[in-house]
C-alpha cells in the first residue's frame, strides 16, 4: 500500500472527544477532520465498533480515517457502549440500545459546527452490519453507507449458524467478544473510576455464547437486525463489498438483488479484511472508491463517475493448486451491469454413480451411502478467513476418502461459473437428526483438489428454519443444498467434483449420532450459473488503482508472536485435533506509551468415531501496561455435548498488577434443537 501525506485538505486529530447519549452515558471517539471545517462544514463519516479504537484498531484506523478527512469529511471513530473507553456494558451484538446510540451520535454529528448536517456510516464485520440496520432506521442525516464483510441475514449467513448447522465459529466468535468485553478502559482517559468501569464489564457483559446456543433456530432473536426482513426499509444507497475467502460474500449478492437504492457490489480475493490492505492479493484502491463515493452522495458530484462502473464486479478466480494460504489468487476483475444478470444461465448436470453427467444426460438409477468419520473437515480451514494465516481449505482428496464424491470427465472448454451452485440431491437418513455437507471442487490433471465452494444443510429443517421436526429413518426426501456464490473459471483438463459426507468437524457441530446417508442419484444434480466466456469482450473491463491511505500509526514489537494451524492424529487413542495459535505477542503503541499482549487459542478434538467426545476449546489472554500499571484478563470457554445437550464450561479471570480482582465461572447445559 502506498502511504500519502499529501492530501487536498489539512487534517486536524482529536485523540480523544466524548459524545453525550441521552440517558447520560458517554461514548469514546476518535476524531479527524479538516483544517478548515471550522468555516466550511463538511460531511460525517462514522465508523462504530467495539474494538477499541485507543489501541487495538488504531493502527487501522490511522490508514483510511485520516485518508478520507484529507479528502474533505469529518471521520469519527467510536466505541460501542461498553467497549474500549465508552462508558456503560456491552452486552450482546446488535441490541436496541446499540442501534439507538448510533443515532444519537448521527445527530449530534449533524449539530456540530464543523459538519454540514449530512452523514455516514462505514464499517468492516460489526460495523458492516450496524451501517446496514442503523440505515434500515432511516435517521434524517443519514446519506450513505459503506458496508464491507457484513450480513443482511443474521441467522442463514453470520458466524452462528450456517444451513441450521451450528457453526464452531459461534465459540470462537463468542470467545473473542468474551476475551474483547474483559478488558479494561484507559486510566489516561476515563481517570480513577478506571477500575470501577472495568469491575462494571467484568460483572454485567455476560457469556453471550449462552445466548447464541439458546436460539438455535430461525426466531426473533436473530431476525432483529437482520435487514432481509424488509429491504424497503434502506432508503440510502449502499456500497456492499466482500471476499471469496471472507464469509459474508453472499449478502452482496442479495442486496444487489432486494434493495430498491442504488447499490454498488464489490466482490474481490480477499479475506475477512477492508480491500485496501486485502489478502490475498491483489488489494485495490479501495479508499479512492469510497471517496469517489461520498463524493457522489455527500457532496452531490453526480458526475464523478462513481455510478459509471458495473452494478456488481467481482474477481474471476482462475484454478489454482489448493493451498492454506494464498498471497495472490489469479484471476480478472470482470462486471454485471446488474444482478440478477440475464447472463447467468442455471445448467443442470445430472448425477450418476461417482459421476457428474453432461447437461441432458439421463442417469441410471445407483443408489449409494455414506457414513462420514469425524476426520473429515479437518483440512476444511475457517468458515471465514479472517485474517488469512493458514486458514482456507486444503488440498481436498484429504477430505473425500471421508465421502461421497461425483467427479465429471474432462473439461474440453473452459467452464465459467458466477453465482451460487446448488446440488439437488435424493436422500434417505438412518437417524431422526442428520446433516448434510455438499462440497464444489476443481480438479486438476494432477488430481488435486481445490474447493471452490461448499454448502451445508440441517436436514431436520426441511419445513423451515424457523420449524425443525425429526426425520423419519428411511424416508426418502429431495434436498436443495445452496452453495456459497462463487466467481470461478475452470480450464480445459481439469473436472468437476461434488462431495457428500454427514458431517464437516470443525467447521460445523456435527450431529447426536453417527448417521448413514442414502444418494438416490437419478433424482440429484448440481446445478450450475454458467457465465458466458465471451461477454467480457463487448464491456469495459473494471479496473481499479494501486492501494493507498494515510500512514498508519507507529507500533513496535516488543516481544513476537506466533500463528499456527496444526493438525493431528493419536494412532493409539484414535484422537485427532486441529490446534490455533493466534498470538500477536507485545505490541507497543507510541502515541500513548501502551504495551498490549493479545494471545488466542483453539482446540478442536474428536476420538475416533465417538460424536459425544467432540469438544471445542478457547483460551484468551489480553494485558495492557503502561509504567506501573498493568491489567490483565484471561477467559477460558469449553464446549462439548451429549446427544441430548451441548455442555458449556466457562472461566473469566483479572488482575490489577498482581492483585486479582475478579474471578468467575459459568457451568450450563443447552438442550439441543434438532441439531
Amino acid at each position: 500500500m502506498r502511504t500519502v501525506t499529501a492530501l487536498p485538505y489539512e487534517v486536524e486529530e482529536t485523540e480523544h472527544r466524548w459524545i453525550p447519549m441521552s440517558d447520560g452515558t458517554r461514548l469514546a471517539a476518535r476524531l479527524w477532520r479538516p483544517v478548515s471545517a471550522e468555516t466550511e462544514p463538511v460531511p460525517a463519516v462514522v465508523e462504530m465498533i467495539p474494538y477499541r479504537q485507543r489501541d487495538l484498531t488504531a493502527q487501522r484506523d490511522s490508514i483510511h480515517h485520516p485518508y478520507m478527512a484529507g479528502h474533505g469529511y469529518a471521520c469519527v471513530r467510536v466505541d460501542l457502549r461498553g467497549s474500549g473507553d465508552s462508558e456503560g456494558v456491552l452486552q450482546d451484538e446488535y441490541l436496541e440500545s446499540e442501534l439507538a446510540d448510533a443515532e444519537e451520535v448521527l445527530a449530534w454529528l449533524a449539530e456540530q459546527p464543523w459538519c454540514n448536517g449530512r452523514t455516514a456510516m462505514m464499517g468492516i464485520s460489526w460495523g458492516g452490519f450496524n451501517a446496514l440496520q442503523v440505515a434500515a432506521r432511516r435517521p434524517p442525516s443519514l446519506g450513505a453507507i459503506v458496508t464491507v464483510c457484513s450480513t443482511d441475514d443474521r441467522y442463514t449467513d453470520d458466524v452462528h449458524y450456517m444451513g441450521g448447522c451450528l457453526l464452531t465459529d459461534n465459540l470462537s466468535w463468542a470467545s473473542t467478544m468474551f476475551a474483547y468485553n474483559s478488558c479494561p478502559p484507559d486510566p489516561a482517559v476515563v481517570g480513577d473510576r478506571w477500575l470501577e468501569m472495568w469491575q462494571e464489564r467484568l460483572e454485567g457483559s455476560g457469556l453471550w455464547l449462552e445466548e447464541w446456543l439458546g436460539h438455535q433456530r430461525r426466531d426473533d432473536y436473530w431476525r432483529h437486525g437482520s435487514v432481509i426482513e424488509d429491504y424497503s426499509a434502506i432508503q440510502v444507497p449502499v456500497f456492499a463489498v466482500s471476499g471469496w475467502a471472507d464469509g459474508y460474500s453472499n449478502s452482496v449478492f442479495r442486496l444487489l438483488q432486494g434493495l430498491h437504492v442504488p447499490v454498488r457490489g464489490l466482490i474481490g480475493p480477499w479475506s475477512h479484511k477492508y480491500p485496501h490492505l486485502g489478502e490475498p492479493g491483489p488489494a485495490i484502491g479501495f479508499l479512492q472508491e469510497v471517496v469517489d463515493w461520498w463524493d457522489h452522495w455527500l457532496k452531490d458530484r453526480t458526475d464523478n463517475g462513481a455510478m459509471d462502473g458495473p452494478a456488481l464486479t467481482i474477481w474471476m478466480q482462475d484454478a489454482a493448486p489448493p493451498a492454506t494460504t494464498y498471497a495472490d489468487r489469479p484471476g480478472r476483475w470482470v462486471g454485471e451491469p446488474s444482478w440478477p444478470s440475464d447472463r447467468i444461465t442455471p445448467t443442470t448436470y445430472p448425477l450418476e454413480l461417482h459421476r457428474i453427467l453432461p447437461p441432458g444426460s439421463r442417469p441410471q438409477e445407483q443408489p449409494a451411502s455414506v457414513q462420514s468419520p469425524l476426520s473429515v473437515g479437518q483440512f476444511a480451514g475457517k468458515w471465514c478467513s479472517y485474517n488469512a494465516p493458514p486458514d482456507m481449505p486444503y488440498d481436498q482428496r484429504e477430505e473425500d476418502g471421508g465421502s461421497l464424491v461425483f467427479t465429471s470427465a474432462e473439461l474440453t472448454e473452459t467452464l465459467e461459473v458466477l453465482g451460487a451452485p446448488a446440488v439437488d440431491l435424493e436422500v434417505a437418513v438412518d437417524q431422526p437428526v442428520a446433516q448434510l455437507v455438499v462440497r464444489l471442487s476443481d480438479v486438476a490433471p494432477d488430481g488435486a483438489a481445490t474447493r471452490v465452494s461448499y454448502g451445508v444443510r440441517n436436514l431436520n429443517h426441511y419445513r423451515g428454519d424457523h420449524d425443525p421436526a425429526l426425520l423419519h429413518p428411511g424416508e426418502r426426501q429431495q434436498v436443495r443444498v445452496v452453495l456459497n456464490g462463487m466467481a470461478q473459471s475452470f480450464p480445459p483438463g481439469h473436472r468437476l467434483r461434488v462431495s457428500v459426507s454427514t458431517s464437516y468437524w470443525p467447521v460445523v457441530w456435527p450431529p447426536p449420532v453417527p448417521v448413514r446417508l442414502t444418494v438416490y442419484p437419478a433424482r440429484s444434480a448440481l446445478v450450475l450459473p454458467v457465465r458466458p466466456t465471451d461477454v467480457d469482450a463487448g464491456d469495459v473491463a473494471p479496473t481499479f488503482a494501486e492501494p493507498e491511505g494515510s500512514p498508519p500509526l507507529e507500533a513496535t514489537a516488543v516481544e513476537p508472536g506466533e500463528q499456527a494451524w496444526r493438525v493431528s492424529r493419536d494412532m493409539v487413542d484414535l484422537s485427532g485435533e486441529l490446534d490455533v495459535v493466534k498470538d500477536l505477542g507485545v505490541v507497543h503503541f507510541e502515541h500513548i506509551d501502551l504495551s498490549v499482549r493479545r494471545n488466542a487459542r483453539e482446540r478442536y478434538r474428536f476420538v475416533a468415531d465417538d460424536f459425544s467426545s467432540v469438544r471445542g476449546e478457547t483460551e484468551w489472554e489480553m494485558g495492557f501496561q503502561r509504567g506501573s500499571w498493568e491489567a490483565r484478563a484471561t477467559t477460558r470457554t469449553v464446549l462439548t455435548s451429549t446427544p441430548t445437550h451441548f455442555h458449556l464450561y466457562a472461566e473469566q479471570d483479572a488482575w490489577h498488577g498482581s492483585e486479582r480482582v475478579h474471578a468467575r465461572t459459568w457451568n450450563r447445559s443447552i438442550p439441543r434443537d434438532h441439531l
